[in-house]
């Protein structure tokens, strides 16, 4: 390039490969060199011939120029590699998430690793149920100052051992039934499911619980639950208990069974006599919508120092003795008991009748007695969550017995005299159902009953209100 004058303009096509602004701007820095520069008549006239000093100076600082460009250049090509690098790193990093993913829903689809023994769920279940309450009764109720309480409150673990075999333990922190602050032991228990499947034979036919386990007499028992129950208290006569021994159960079409065989006594780390106790209950659904049982039970010998109690609960408290230490050794009783159940769309009716036998071997008088009782229960859903129910409950006795009720129990249990003859129970309640694990219930019970002395019992009526929480 040459200015108006023919003198050549500073070269700068050596820079022609570099960026386009650079390239640009060494233009016009050459064309301005240009530009200024004289002519070249003027040049020489004023200045004469340029210097090779002059020459070699320019020379040099278009060299730095293209150093400084070559530099920039290296500089936009490092940038432009580590962008290209940290898009390959996030590229990289997507494909490892992907896969990982891929790798953990395969893992979720894939069963558990099963042990060397069989088949083998590691899953371990902790769950448990309290009741929070207000018990106001009567002033020879077991609560006659009105009280705010912990009720009930249980923690449960369940736990697979091995193929369909599973460890099931139940603490009680707080029991209702309880006369002392103590933690108590519930069921605990080894369930051996579908041993006649396992050897080939019918499934369900024959299951095997060994440990601590609920006595199986009547129906009520199972649903002496919280949240089970659609009132807060239960039956006058409200047979239950928990023992040590071994069950069998089993299903076959409509019909199943309970069998049991267990210590018999209270104490849970010792049994004192040799007799166990027997416990059969048989039922059948011949329709879909009804179910009936028919159960009989021994609680056989029980020594007075060594169990004191059965292990069996009724009318409030336990079987124990009415014949004095000095001349009675042992005592027993024997039970049976029919139940029926017809359920429907939100609501159910049950009633169950039944007879108990006790005996002991007093050598100054004859103290069998025979306790009849019954109760009649319904319970239907009215809109939501709203729940209505009502039960009918009595027992009586010939000759009079240790019935506690609804009453204090060292006036009525273990204080043991006056024996009760008769006892019955009004329970109305109304609930509502917040959700699975939450469940608010009103009661009112009223309990009347007479003393063998012709005293009645008519002040133990309680009113009770209670929020239930599954956890």
């Amino acid at each position: 390039m040459v200015n108006a004058a023919g003198l050549a303009c500073p070269p700068v096509t050596g820079m022609l490969a570099v960026a386009p602004n650079v390239k640009q701007a060494l233009c016009i820095l050459g064309l301005g060199l240009c530009a200024v520069m004289p002519t070249g008549p003027a040049l020489f006239a004023a200045e004469g011939e340029v210097s090779a000093a002059e020459l070699r100076a320019l020379m040099d600082q278009n060299r730095r120029l293209q150093e400084q460009v070559q530099s920039q250049q290296q500089q936009i090509d490092e940038l432009r590699g580590r962008l290209n690098e940290l898009a390959g790193t996030g590229t990289r990093q997507a494909r490892e998430l992907d896969a990982l993913r891929d790798r953990v829903a395969e893992a979720a689809a894939v069963p558990v690793a099963r042990s060397g023994g069989g088949e083998r769920d590691r899953e371990l279940r902790l769950s448990g149920e309290a009741g929070l309450a207000y018990f106001d009764g009567g002033p020879q109720s077991a609560w006659p100052n009105g009280e705010f309480r912990a009720d009930d409150v249980k923690v449960y673990l369940e736990a697979p051992v091995w193929k369909d075999t599973y460890l099931f333990a139940e603490l009680d922190l707080v029991t209702r039934e309880a006369n002392d602050e103590f933690f108590h032991m519930g069921e605990v228990y080894v369930d051996f499911e579908n041993l006649s499947g396992r050897f080939g034979g019918p499934d369900r036919l024959l299951n095997l619980r060994v440990g601590r386990v609920d006595i199986p007499f009547g129906e009520e028992y199972l649903s002496r639950g919280m949240l089970d129950n659609p009132l807060i208290t239960h039956s006058v006569a409200d047979i239950w208990g928990v023992d040590e021994g071994v069950e069998l159960y089993g299903t076959a079409g409509p019909l199943s069974y309970v069998f049991a065989v267990q210590n018999g006594g209270h104490k849970t780390l010792r049994d004192y006599q040799d007799e166990k106790a027997f416990t059969l209950r048989v039922g059948a659904d011949p329709a879909s919508w009804l179910h009936v049982s028919a159960s009989a039970m021994r609680t056989g010998n029980l020594t007075i120092a060594g169990d004191f109690l059965s292990e069996v609960w009724i009318g409030g408290g336990f079987f124990r003795s009415i014949g004095p230490a000095a001349t009675t050794k042992c005592f027993e009783a024997t039970l049976y008991q029919a139940d029926a159940r017809a359920h429907w769309a939100g609501g159910h009716l049950a009633a169950a009748v039944g007879t108990a036998e006790y005996d002991d071997d007093d050598t100054a008088a004859d103290n069998q007695r025979k306790l009849k009782h019954f109760y009649v229960e319904a319970a239907q859903q009215i809109a939501g969550g709203f729940h209505a129910a009502a039960r009918y409950s009595e027992i009586s006795v010939a000759k009079g017995y240790l019935l506690q009720g609804l009453g204090s129990g060292g006036t009525f249990f273990y204080n043991g005299l006056p024996l009760t003859e008769n006892l019955k129970r009004l329970s109305l309640g109304v609930g509502y159902r917040f959700g699975d694990p939450l469940l608010l219930k009103v009661e009112y019970a009223q309990e009347d009953g007479r003393m063998m002395n012709g005293q009645a019992r008519d002040k133990e009526d309680l009113f009770a209100t209670e929020i239930v929480v599954k956890f």
